[in-house]
């Protein structure tokens, strides 16, 4: 009789087990997608070393100075004098050595009337936007087979976020310069291009391939080669 009534209880505290179990598995996955927290105050990069790691190796803690975590200029406008009217002023590792193993960086983006910031993605980092100055047409693009575009207008002060890995633009739809600052979750997100990484890889890429993918003539792919 003891058996029979603690048999239904046994089999939900197993249905629970095996349920936290996956949720633990879960979370463990997620926590293995993105960088890892840190184990120490900080591991300032030393790019000096050899040593080959998920990042970059620590500097000497002793050694460590104030202007490792520090860097100035982001209140100078960037050159927008490009063929994109645009100009991506980086704050990452590469600038921050402080920043190794935290997980974040920004960039400021300026913008020439009417220039864009090219369809592009960050393939480690979300990012989030903040319009500083000027007006900005913004959007992304969902994965395959939706391909839904994601657009909207905004102003100064407004907020965006762009899901990592997904292809994303900005574009000033002003006639005065445009300014935005914006964070991402990675020390060092990365940049796809996506024209440049289409038409200017290196070596390139079969101009039978690229004009059977994008439906045009090979002439057309063999000019926008010859661009990047």
């Amino acid at each position: 009789m003891l058996l029979l009534v603690c048999f239904p209880l046994l089999i939900h505290m197993a249905k629970l087990i095996i349920l936290l179990s996956l949720v633990s598995l879960s979370f463990g996955f997620l926590a293995f997608a993105f960088e890892p927290s840190p184990l120490q105050d900080f591991c300032v990069a030393d790019p000096s070393s050899s040593a080959k790691v998920n990042g970059l190796a620590c500097k000497n803690p002793a050694l460590v100075q104030a202007s490792d975590f520090s860097f100035s200029g982001l209140h100078l406008a960037g050159n927008t004098s490009n063929p994109n009217g645009s100009k991506v002023s980086p704050v990452s590792v590469a600038q921050v050595p402080g920043l190794n193993t935290l997980g974040i960086s920004m960039v400021r983006i300026d913008y020439a009337p009417w220039g864009i910031n090219p369809p592009h993605t960050h393939p480690r980092a979300t990012e989030i936007l903040t319009v500083i100055e000027g007006s900005l047409q913004v959007g992304f693009v969902t994965s395959n087979p939706g391909n839904s575009l994601i657009t909207k207008t905004l102003q100064k002060g407004d907020v965006f976020v762009f899901p990592v890995g997904l292809v994303h633009f900005q574009r000033n739809v002003g006639t005065g310069h445009a300014v935005a600052i914006a964070g991402l979750s990675s020390q060092n997100p990365g940049v796809i291009t996506i024209a440049n990484a289409v038409f200017g890889s290196n070596p390139d890429f079969s101009n039978d391939i690229l004009a059977k993918a994008f439906q045009v003539d090979k002439s057309v792919v063999d000019q926008l080669q010859a661009k990047f």
